[in-house]
């Protein structure tokens, strides 16, 4: 069936369009990357910061607005002095202090 076609028999009160519609497949839902309840927020970037905030997302595998995620919240854990920090950061933290003549 056309689209204009369903959107007429829908406003025109025909029942045959439950019918169509039982008759559809289950939309695909995104699965959340979490269970604990999210808030969006829209946030207005410069396009070159953007892009380098995209750039270190693909660079770890993540998405732009998990990588923010991250960023925030570990700003906010250095507000309150709780630590979260990567275990990359810590890494490399280490191996600068068993080479202390390379972070030189």
């Amino acid at each position: 069936m056309h689209r204009n076609d369903a959107i007429k028999q829908f406003h025109g009160g025909d029942e045959r369009i439950a019918e169509l519609i039982d008759e559809q497949a289950p939309a695909g839902l995104p699965t959340p990357d979490t269970d604990v309840p999210m808030v969006s927020r829209s946030v207005r970037l410069p396009l070159e910061t953007y892009e380098r905030v995209r750039e270190a997302a693909e660079a770890r595998g993540i998405g732009v607005t998990t990588l923010m995620r991250q960023w925030i919240e570990a700003g906010l854990a250095d507000l309150d002095d709780s630590a979260t920090v990567s275990l990359a950061d810590v890494r490399r933290a280490l191996a600068a202090l068993a080479q202390p003549e390379a972070a030189a």
